[in-house]
């Protein structure tokens, strides 16, 4: 789990949860890791009907679950409209069941909502998507549901093993099909 040093002056109160889903959860953990403003994030699985699944359960594609990522965040230093934002940016919001290499529902991108608003930024960011875009979104947004964190070795999977890591993203194509649909954005 990566955690940065929350800031003295956060009061316990003011931290927010938000919880996505983009395919590979190894590669969604690197943007939001380097925002100000986000306290820590969480490799896992969501939307699915069995409670506390294994990776391997999970990657069958039986449990209903999608590799997700929760993001621990800081509402006065970085919005939940600017995690959308990088969510987007970050996937292929047209693959059905899938991301880049990873083939099945378990790879769904999703966005799991766990306020009212929440819910309407989500919907109010799929909007303007589906505006700039011809090809349907893909992407779902679902009510949040139990979040359960992934086996120790998937966490900060990027820093501990960059090599493997970087051939990882390489050959799975992620970062030349999110320049194609972003351009200058991607990643960002």
């Amino acid at each position: 789990m990566s955690a940065k040093p929350a800031s003295r002056s956060t009061p316990a109160g003011a931290i927010d949860t938000a919880i996505f889903a983009g395919g590979c959860f190894w590669c969604m953990e690197p943007p939001y890791d380097k925002l100000d403003g986000v306290l820590s994030t969480i490799s896992g699985y969501t939307s699915g009907s069995v409670v506390n699944p294994t990776y391997e359960q999970v990657s069958a594609g039986g449990t209903g679950h999608t590799e997700a990522m929760q993001v621990v965040f800081d509402p006065s230093r970085v919005t939940y409209d600017r995690l959308l934002h990088v969510f987007w940016r970050n996937i292929d919001p047209f693959a059905r069941n899938q991301q880049f290499c990873d083939r099945g529902s378990q790879y769904r991108s999703g966005i799991y909502p766990r306020t009212a608003s929440q819910k309407a930024a989500a919907e109010a960011s799929l909007r303007l998507l589906a505006a700039r875009f011809s090809p349907p979104i893909a992407t779902e947004i679902v009510a949040a549901t139990p979040f359960y964190a992934a086996e120790a070795y998937h966490q900060d999977y990027y820093a501990k093993n960059p090599l493997r890591y970087k051939f990882y993203r390489a050959s799975c194509g992620r970062d030349k099909r999110l320049e194609e649909i972003w351009g200058d954005e991607a990643g960002k």
